[in-house]
């Protein structure tokens, strides 16, 4: 049977990735997962490959003192992560959410790599991810696109799937659209699949460009004007999903 194999979270989008060994997974995504974004204050916000001078910035975020620290090459800053401003209207791909400035002992931070970004806080239930709140994908699917483009040890992490999946042939997750999937407590319904863009091709600890994926799901996975790999998916039970539980399609 298949099983869960790895996870995906930051408190901070954009930021790198935590491998936590379980995710509380609850209707509005899991639990510390993008509550932060980079944004600034005209409702823009970092996108495409802007955003890789983001991915080595190690983030923490302390949910009982409420405060967040980033950890960079040349030191860490810890501020406090509760909301200090009215809301501004972020613009994500797939809709518009409310953010607001945090402690700006972090602007410093910020500016050196881009002085018009600020680091916003998302209002729950909102978050700085896609309006769908799970993501998975087959670890095969992976190493199938990463042999088609000469490394069939390509990282996954790469595509910043929420949940990974071992024991499930490549692209078999497909299969699963319309239909309801265990997580280990949790229940997922499936949805649509996921196009991928240029933030693929980078290295996700170095934000460096690495691999050509685009040209690999061109290839193999294009569908009209989409290159199309993993699925979506929303949450219709909530529960704890450990690494190693079973992950099982039910009708």
């Amino acid at each position: 049977m298949p099983e869960v194999a790895g996870f995906n979270i930051t408190p901070v989008k954009s930021t790198a990735l935590q491998q936590p060994d379980a995710i509380d997974l609850r209707t509005e995504g899991a639990v510390g997962d993008r509550r932060f974004l980079f944004g600034r204050l005209d409702g823009s916000r970092a996108s495409g490959v802007s955003k890789a001078p983001l991915m080595p910035i190690r983030t923490t975020w302390d949910r009982d003192a409420d405060t967040l620290t980033l950890e960079l090459e040349d030191g860490r800053v810890t501020g406090d992560a509760r909301a200090h401003s009215d809301p501004i209207d972020i613009k994500l791909y797939d809709r518009t959410v409310p953010g607001r400035r945090i402690d700006p002992v972090f602007d410093a931070v910020v500016a050196d790599i881009d002085e018009t970004l600020t680091i916003l806080r998302v209002d729950e239930p909102e978050y700085a991810g896609g309006v769908h709140r799970v993501s998975l994908i087959s670890r095969d699917s992976v190493v199938t696109v990463g042999s088609e483009g000469g490394d069939p040890g390509l990282d996954p992490r790469r595509f910043r799937m929420l949940v990974e999946i071992d024991g499930l042939d490549a692209f078999a997750e497909d299969g699963w659209t319309g239909g309801r999937v265990r997580l280990g407590e949790a229940i997922v319904r499936v949805g649509s699949q996921v196009p991928r863009c240029v933030m693929t091709t980078l290295h996700p600890d170095s934000g460096h460009p690495d691999f050509p994926t685009l040209d690999v799901l061109t290839r193999t996975r294009k569908v009209g004007t989409d290159l199309l790999l993993g699925v979506y998916a929303d949450v219709e039970e909530p529960g704890l999903v450990r690494l190693g539980d079973p992950v099982e399609p039910i009708s």
